[in-house]
């Protein structure tokens, strides 16, 4: 899948600017593509002068003139087909697993120190997404947020992104209960 695929989805909010995106895309709060602000804004160029997106220049004082982008018509129908066309599964790829699947012949305690950093790292994006969670359902029941709301995709996304921390979490505890037994003489 394309960055640019993102980004129509996100400017289906509504108009953003390129500092507003990388703000979606950054790897400590994105819940299901993670892009930097150099590749965000060279792929906004790019969907620009293919008439995906327009921009619209706002002058500030004190601030340097942003630009604001929006999806065209254009680009309302190429996401439309984007969404139309069956989905490949993905394809996994973490340094992580790879030191994980390599402990028996490494550093185990180096290992043990990177799954606990997963672990932490997992924990706090988890208590941001509950966080945003409860905004996007603003005191309402689960049930009444999805009956009334015009655009549930952003929470659906949201529901995947806490699942994949969890899951995360779950097994890196997993990895350091079976690492640690392995590396403590005293456990049989």
């Amino acid at each position: 899948m394309a960055l640019r695929n993102a980004v129509m989805a996100a400017l289906l909010e509504g108009e953003a600017s390129g500092y507003d995106l990388a703000k979606a895309f950054d790897p400590p709060v994105a819940n299901f593509w993670m892009a930097t602000p150099q590749q965000l804004y060279r792929e906004l160029d790019r969907m620009e002068a293919e008439g995906l997106v327009e921009a619209r220049v706002v002058r500030q004082e004190r601030r340097p003139d942003k630009r604001m982008f929006s999806l065209t018509d254009a680009g309302r129908l190429a996401l439309h087909d984007f969404t139309a066309r069956p989905a490949r599964p993905g394809m996994m790829r973490e340094e992580l697993l790879v030191k994980v699947q390599s402990v028996d012949g490494g550093d185990v305690a180096a290992v043990m120190a990177s799954v606990a950093e997963r672990r932490a790292w997992g924990r706090t994006k988890l208590a941001r997404y509950e966080r945003a969670r409860e905004n996007i359902l603003a005191g309402r029941s689960e049930e009444e947020f999805l009956s009334g709301t015009q655009r549930i995709g952003p929470y659906l996304t949201l529901l995947r992104g806490i699942a994949f921390e969890e899951e995360n979490i779950r097994w890196a505890d997993r990895v350091l209960t079976v690492l640690g037994r392995r590396t403590d003489p005293a456990d049989p």
